[in-house]
């Protein structure tokens, strides 16, 4: 174990072989080997994506116009043991204190605060967080914390997967060609499975070079700037205005540089006088739900309490309930005053 300097005091635990590797995730160096399955032979296969040496179950998302997006779910045996290196190795990494998505104490909320009552917010959307981050990278993260290479390869093999090309003919019918044909070549590498219990944690880390570059440019800028998983936000006061357009390029070539690419239909640059919004929270003011979702969702409330609950699940949730508990729980995270009112309805209605 050789950690580099900044990595010593990480305290993750010492595994310098392969078998002490196996044993500590209690399986066998075969085993160990299988499921990392670093020459990527089950992607090969022609059953890779169902059969029964597959790791993972696939579903393919896709609206028309849009990005195809493949969640990529481990199966159990796989899962458990990237549980285990998440909360004995992935968490004592530290992330750059920018990052607000998947972190305990952290929240949209606290993503949005920052750029409370500015005069201009920029919101950027990166486009395939996780399939941007390769196998190699995450090799490279285990490496930095002192692994040596043959247990860091291993470790990012039980972290990363190839998706099999037999899923793209398989289960690609009424898609659009050209949006299956951009998805497959966006997954044609080993890099992080959106699905993953792991991948979350680890996108966060391997982008920490990114986030100390652009918390740089904002700081030079005068701005502030966070980042939730794939969300980015910048907002500052009348000098950052002056050169906000010229900035919002630096920013995405600083992404492409680093191998993200930023989504520019989904970049907004919000001055006062109109909506500011990070994450579906209104940050002109001060913290707020959006007025046309807050009132949406208390029109179903209490169409729900006159009408009964059934007439309002058009879109046939499976557990309607949550649904709606959910949702005036955002609004009472975000708006206490607000979400009460909210609460009551739910309350009043018969289950």
């Amino acid at each position: 174990m050789q950690p580099a300097r900044a990595a010593r005091s990480w305290g993750v635990p010492a595994i310098e072989t392969v078998g002490a590797l196996a044993e500590w995730l209690r399986v066998t160096p075969g085993e160990l080997e299988w499921f990392a399955d670093l020459k990527r032979m089950i992607a090969r296969r022609e059953d890779g994506f169902e059969g029964p040496l597959s790791h993972y179950h696939y579903r393919i998302l896709g609206k028309p116009g849009r990005d195809v997006r493949l969640i990529e779910a481990p199966k159990q045996r796989l899962k458990q043991m990237q549980r285990q290196i998440l909360a004995e190795i992935i968490e004592r990494i530290p992330v750059h204190p920018v990052v607000h998505g998947f972190r305990r104490g952290r929240s949209i909320k606290s993503f949005a605060a920052p750029h409370v009552g500015q005069r201009v917010v920029v919101k950027m959307d990166l486009r395939d967080f996780f399939p941007s981050i390769s196998a190699p990278r995450v090799q490279a993260m285990f490496r930095a914390a002192g692994y040596p290479e043959g247990v860091a390869n291993l470790l990012g093999g039980l972290c990363t997967n190839l998706v099999p090309r037999a899923l793209w003919t398989t289960k690609a019918k009424g898609l659009d060609p050209l949006r299956m044909a951009e998805a497959r070549q966006r997954y044609a590498c080993p890099h992080l499975p959106q699905g993953a219990p792991t991948s979350p944690a680890v996108a966060n880390i391997c982008a920490y070079r990114v986030d100390c570059r652009l918390i740089g440019l904002a700081e030079a800028s005068g701005a502030v700037y966070t980042r939730y998983a794939d969300d980015l936000a910048f907002s500052g006061g009348e000098d950052f205005e002056r050169g906000v357009e010229r900035f919002a390029i630096h920013a995405a070539a600083i992404l492409l540089e680093e191998g993200f690419a930023v989504h520019h239909r989904k970049t907004r640059i919000m001055r006062r006088g109109v909506r500011q919004y990070l994450a579906g929270i209104v940050t002109n003011e001060h913290l707020n739900v959006i007025r046309r979702d807050y009132d949406l969702l208390k029109a179903t409330l209490t169409n729900c309490v006159r009408h009964g609950w059934e007439s309002q699940n058009r879109e046939g949730h499976a557990d309607f309930r949550a649904h709606l508990t959910g949702r005036v729980s955002f609004v009472e995270m975000v708006n206490a005053r607000r979400g009460a009112r909210l609460r009551e309805l739910l309350d009043e209605i018969r289950w």
